[in-house]
């Protein structure tokens, strides 16, 4: 575990984490179902609805599931196959596929990645030339492959979902001994997520916890919760990205959001960054208007000739707030006017003998 902060993490050109806007990840996953073109699309209306990253999902079938998984009957979406294995196979795109895509999203200015699932596609990632990777909470027990990632020295983007503190530490532990360039996002793996179960009180947790940035990958089918983590501190989310909820496949239905509600997620955070603004110590410039008028000051209740001696009985607190402010009542108190205040007004440290 490195004993320096690594709370900002440079991702393609872009910093992410404290000090730094939310950092939008588009999952786009498997839900371009097999199809370039799908793919390309989603990545267009994931750019224009304010996504920093687009992110994939690679496997290669066979290094990911076992025989018994592979073989198992698909009961959902078969037209992408009737076994488990011909399903997952269906949605895998290719490798100059790959390439074309990343291409693609960096033109828009966006970060292109995916997750890799077994050793074999973290390297066909890297021929990619992908700049950052993922580890989904199906891996974060996976050490061989969390070293794997790690020792290529990318930043590394690490979910947590269906995993004690334990685990975590120890696949931070294992990222750690290779690579400091790390990025912990709380995550639940129910899909979708109901609302008392979201934990999200685990992000300040995880940042007290972890020197890293701390992050959300939320599976609510709306975006209050990715809204609420926010402002809790998250400095990644990431989020499943549809073009139509109505599509077979995975993921479409069950956790992803369409162009117009990452939009309007995106357009909520960035209000939400604006209103939590830095902790203030200071009236600010702006406020001063209503200050003046509204707030309070002492004002004498009778005239008082200058010298009289000011007592408790000639004076009260009223608006405007201009002048001396009621925190000062007991300092004046047996002070003498140094003018003549006529009954009402509104007293100014100029209006009192202070020595």
């Amino acid at each position: 575990m490195p004993t320096n902060d690594q709370k900002r993490v440079k991702i393609g050109n872009t910093y992410v984490g404290e000090g730094e806007p939310a950092f939008f990840i588009a999952e786009i996953g498997n839900n371009h179902n097999g199809d370039f073109y799908l793919a390309k699309r989603t990545i267009e209306q994931a750019v224009k609805a304010g996504a920093n990253a687009v992110k994939f999902q690679k496997r290669f079938i066979d290094q990911t599931f076992a025989k018994e998984l592979r073989e198992k009957p698909q009961t959902k979406d078969q037209i992408y196959g009737t076994t488990y294995g011909e399903y997952r196979q269906a949605l895998e795109l290719d490798k100059e596929e790959f390439v074309k895509l990343k291409a693609y999203a960096n033109s828009l200015g966006v970060t292109f990645f995916a997750t890799p699932f077994d050793k074999a596609s973290a390297d066909f990632l890297e021929e990619v030339g992908q700049d950052v990777y993922k580890i989904a909470s199906f891996d974060v027990t996976n050490l061989p492959l969390l070293e794997h990632v790690a020792k290529k020295g990318k930043p590394v983007i690490l979910s947590t979902g269906m995993s004690s503190v334990a685990e975590v530490d120890e696949a931070v532990q294992t990222i750690t001994k290779y690579n400091n360039q790390l990025v912990i996002l709380h995550c639940v793996s129910i899909y979708p997520t109901a609302d008392d179960k979201f934990n999200l009180a685990t992000i300040p947790f995880y940042k007290n916890r972890y020197p890293f940035a701390i992050g959300y990958s939320g599976h609510e089918q709306d975006y209050i919760p990715t809204l609420a983590a926010i402002t809790l501190g998250a400095k990644v989310v990431e989020r499943h990205i549809t073009l139509d909820k109505s599509m077979p496949g995975p993921d479409h239905a069950t956790v992803s959001i369409e162009p117009d509600e990452f939009a309007a997620m995106v357009a909520g955070a960035r209000r939400i960054e604006k209103a939590l603004g830095v902790a203030r110590s200071e009236v600010l410039p702006d406020e001063m208007p209503t200050r003046n008028k509204h707030s309070k000051s002492i004002v004498s209740t009778v005239s008082i000739p200058a010298g009289t001696v000011i007592t408790a009985s000639m004076v009260m607190c009223k608006s405007p707030g201009y002048g001396l402010k009621p925190n000062m009542l007991a300092q004046i108190i047996g002070k003498k006017a140094a003018i003549d205040l006529t009954e009402d007004a509104v007293i100014t440290k100029d209006h009192i003998v202070w020595g």
